[in-house]
């Protein structure tokens, strides 16, 4: 009897709360954007938005089926992906290695550190007219200002993790023989992969918020030239249509990078 009660008690113990189950936590993550298309469904079909302001979501599934039929829509998604990609990897690298120098030297830090406080503080669209008189408006110009938005997020994370790595244990690898490459891969750099993945994933929002303004560049396709467009021709359904997207291909590529993090954080901590 007292055996079967505390098996049962460690199971119940072992049990994860109900909101930590990842079937719950999915399902949870549908219920803010199913009560927005409800509400969406219903202001719209009782006729209290005009559909020139707010067309009903139907209509914007039915904008969406247009560009499919017409042989855009996949084009769009895969050139705007491909910016990204390419900003957010060019970016990323750039940071990691300022972050390197900033957080492990002080001459580093004292050189390089303020301007790069100075330039981040530049809002993304105050670097579009340099961009364009220096690389034009083609593929350069865009993936210039997504690395660009893509570069402060892991810099600054990496940077500061760098800076605050427990002196002591760095003290401790120094007893133990460790200097330069071998203390930096067997202590400072498994203490800042946390940093570095946060950072990471701040920077890949970033990309995608810089790709709206990048691909205001002279662009003819891409997710944020269909944005633009749709607001000058007044097509509200692709606008919304647009948004979507951009939000949609946010949460798939952050998915991607949490699947990254864990097996990081498995192989690392």
């Amino acid at each position: 009897m007292t055996t079967s009660t505390t098996t049962t008690t460690g199971a119940a113990q072992q049990r994860p709360p109900l909101w930590s189950r990842t079937p719950v936590k999915i399902a949870a993550g549908f219920v803010v954007p199913l009560v927005i298309l409800a509400a969406w469904q219903y202001v719209t079909a009782a006729g209290l938005v005009p559909p020139y302001r707010l067309p009903g979501p139907w209509s914007v599934v039915e904008a969406g089926i247009d560009l499919i039929e017409r042989g855009q829509l996949w084009t769009h998604i895969a050139i705007s992906l491909q910016r990204v990609f390419i900003g957010f990897i060019v970016g990323a690298v750039i940071a990691l290695a300022f972050a390197a120098i900033v957080g492990l030297s002080r001459v580093g830090g004292a050189l390089f550190a303020p301007t790069l406080v100075a330039l981040r503080a530049v809002p993304s669209l105050a670097w579009v007219p340099l961009l364009i008189l220096w690389m034009q408006a083609g593929e350069e110009s865009k993936i210039t200002l997504i690395a660009i938005g893509a570069f402060f997020p892991v810099y600054t994370t990496v940077a500061d993790s760098l800076r605050h790595v427990d002196p002591q244990w760095v003290e401790a690898g120094r007893t133990f023989g460790l200097h330069g490459w071998s203390l930096f891969r067997t202590i400072q750099l498994p203490a800042v992969i946390p940093s570095v993945i946060s950072g990471l994933r701040l920077a890949l929002a970033q990309a995608w918020l810089f790709l709206v303004a990048a691909e205001l560049l002279g662009a003819s396709m891409g997710v944020g030239w269909l944005l633009n467009d749709s607001q000058q021709t007044g097509r509200v359904d692709r606008i919304l249509l647009a948004i979507i997207l951009l939000a949609l291909l946010g949460t798939i590529t952050n998915a991607i990078l949490v699947v990254f993090e864990k097996a990081v954080l498995k192989r690392w901590m």
